[in-house]
């Protein structure tokens, strides 16, 4: 399927359950790749789908098989919704990232639900899905995988850093791409922010009203994970088991958590970039905590903060598992063995024809 132009639906569900980022994309090729986000929506989840994702990782075989089932069809009639809603008509592909409920690369296991092969009965237009499975089985974390669209379409930047579930950052070293997870970012926020009965810290707000609690800061630096050199990925298990014990061990009121918790992710994230770095891309849903911001820049006084516009953060990962998508329809490797560790750079991802 080699042609200059590609038009593909991106579809992305992440650990922040805010929703399903859909775009609609045209990507051309010709010396180099360029894109245009034509239509682009989240679709958010209802409380019920939000508390079945969020306890998802406690479910047993029996139970996620129903919810890989029961979560496909929610998606199907979601993407089929978005292309009624818009008239789309040209189509190549849809590309779906799917929503992870199980990451262990370390046992060689990670498990994205709605990618099963009825998706594309249901919607009967190309699927490009599952694109974490395959590096996985070749001894990768199974991710990051936006690197290469980081490479590939926004390579005018020191850094492209996504702001998410976790903070994940993606950079040229030594001739190579290379990208690794940083630390939870909304995973930890909104856990907390939930309790005082908002779905998030607007600006970071409620964070920045807080004080520095400097014995949990201390100790969450203290976390093993932050030691090890990349690869390496975070799911919801290092949340669970690592972040939150710690946090709870302390009895300390939200506000105080959260700002501690923002000075921990600024921290991370300015121990990860290079003392010479000029500019960094700021994406995720994090790039509207101005906080956040305002504590990375802190930490980082001479590099330039890029904050695009609000279509670039809220849609970059739709975007770039669209990309994904087409360069898997032309058997060209969309992920990076430099970035995953798998052992060697791969074409991800299955195809379902229509």
């Amino acid at each position: 399927m080699f042609k200059e132009n590609y038009n593909v639906i991106g579809v992305m569900s992440g650990t922040s359950l805010d929703g399903v980022d859909l775009a609609y994309i045209n990507f051309e090729k010709k010396e180099s790749w360029s894109f245009k986000i034509l239509f682009s929506e989240t679709v958010s989840y209802s409380s019920e789908w939000v508390n079945i994702l969020k306890n998802g990782f406690y479910l047993n075989e029996d139970d996620l098989n129903s919810l890989n089932n029961s979560y496909t069809d929610l998606l199907a009639s979601i993407i089929l919704e978005f292309i009624n809603k818009y008239r789309l008509v040209d189509i190549d592909a849809i590309c779906s990232h799917g929503h992870t409920i199980l990451h262990q690369p370390e046992n060689g296991f990670t498990l994205q639900i709605g990618n099963l092969p009825k998706l594309g009965s249901l919607l009967n237009y190309p699927i490009v899905c599952d694109f974490r499975v395959q590096d996985v089985a070749l001894g990768g974390q199974g991710a990051p995988l936006v690197p290469i669209g980081d490479q590939l379409l926004f390579s005018n930047y020191d850094y492209c850093l996504n702001l998410g579930g976790f903070s994940n950052v993606s950079f040229e070293y030594n001739g190579k791409r290379i990208a690794y997870d940083i630390s939870p970012v909304n995973t930890v926020l909104n856990y907390y922010v939930n309790q005082l009965g908002l779905e998030y810290d607007d600006k970071g707000k409620i964070a920045k009203s807080g004080l520095l609690e400097s014995n949990l800061f201390e100790k969450l630096n203290q976390i093993s994970f932050y030691k090890e050199t990349f690869p390496k990925s975070l799911g919801m298990e290092f949340v669970h088991n690592n972040v939150l014990p710690i946090i709870e061990s302390f009895s300390l009121p939200i506000e105080t958590i959260l700002r501690t918790f923002v000075e921990h992710i600024a921290f991370q994230i300015a121990h990860n970039c290079s003392s010479n770095t000029k500019t960094i891309l700021i994406t995720g849903g994090g790039a509207y905590n101005e906080f956040l911001i305002e504590r990375i820049q802190y930490y980082l006084p001479k590099v330039v903060l890029v904050v695009p516009d609000k279509q670039l953060i809220e849609f970059k990962e739709a975007l770039i598992f669209g990309f994904l998508g087409v360069l898997k329809l032309r058997n060209e490797n969309n992920t990076l063995a430099s970035v995953t560790g798998a052992i060697r750079d791969h074409s991800s991802g299955v195809i379902y024809k229509c």
